[in-house]
C-alpha cells in the first residue's frame, strides 16, 4: 500500500492561528515540479476545491493554479480551515500520484523519483511527498489587504507571460470577477469603495 504525505507538522513553518479569518495561502509542489502544465492534474484540483466548497464549508474568494503552485484566499464557514486544507492536500496528492502512475505521462519516472526523494527529509514519510510542507498562511484583516492579495493572485499568469489579461487565464478566479463565470464556485468580494482624491486608495489592476 502506497502512503502519501501532504501536510505540515505543527512545529514546522507557519500555522493558521486565527481560524475565523480569511487567509492568503500558497500550496507548492515539492522541488517546484511543473506538474500543472497538464490539464488533468489541474482538473483534479478544481474538482476537489468545488467538493470542499459544496460539502465542507470552504469559502474561496480567489485562486490561481500555476505550473507548480497554487495561490488562494480561503475561509471556512464550518470547522477549522486548517482541517479542510489538510484534507484537500491529502486527497489531491493521492489522486495526482495515481494519475501519474496509471495514465500516459512522459515524465512519469522523473516526477515519481523527485516525489520519492522528497520523503527522505522527514521521518514520517513513506513513499511519496507531493506538496511541500507549509502553506505560508497570511491572515487578511482588512478589505484593502484582501484586494491587494487578490490582485497579486490574478496577475500571476500575466507576470508569467501566459496571457495579457488575467481574465483570459481559465484556471483563475479573475474569470469569475470579470466575466461572472468560472470553473470554481468563488465567493466574490464586494468592490472596494475608492476615494479618487487619495493617492493610496487601492483599486484592482487594469490588466484583469
Amino acid at each position: 500500500m502506497i502512503s502519501y504525505i501532504y501536510v505540515m507538522s505543527e512545529g514546522e513553518g507557519y500555522k493558521i492561528r486565527d481560524q475565523t479569518k480569511p487567509h492568503f495561502l500558497t500550496f507548492t509542489v515539492v522541488d517546484w515540479v511543473d506538474v500543472f502544465t497538464r490539464q488533468r492534474y489541474k482538473d483534479i484540483l478544481i474538482e476537489s476545491l468545488n467538493y470542499c466548497i459544496s460539502n465542507k464549508g470552504l469559502v474561496v474568494y480567489g485562486y490561481v493554479i500555476m505550473s507548480n503552485h497554487v495561490h488562494s484566499i480561503m475561509h471556512s464557514d464550518e470547522g477549522l480551515l486548517s482541517d479542510i486544507i489538510r484534507d484537500f492536500k491529502k486527497h489531491t496528492s493521492k489522486r495526482i500520484i495515481q494519475s501519474i502512475q496509471e495514465e500516459p505521462e512522459s515524465r512519469r519516472e522523473w516526477m515519481l523519483e523527485r516525489f520519492s526523494r522528497a520523503t527522505t527529509t522527514h521521518s514520517r514519510n513513506k513513499s511519496y511527498q507531493f506538496w511541500k510542507y507549509g502553506n505560508h498562511p497570511v491572515a487578511l484583516y482588512s478589505e484593502k489587504f484582501m484586494w491587494t492579495k487578490l490582485d497579486y493572485i490574478h496577475l500571476n499568469p500575466v507576470r508569467a507571460g501566459l496571457v495579457k489579461k488575467a481574465s483570459d487565464y481559465g484556471y483563475s478566479s479573475a474569470v469569475n470577477y470579470v466575466k461572472n463565470d468560472g470553473i470554481v464556485t468563488v465567493t466574490l468580494l464586494d468592490n472596494p469603495v475608492v476615494d479618487t482624491l487619495k493617492p493610496d486608495s487601492f483599486w484592482k489592476s487594469i490588466t484583469w
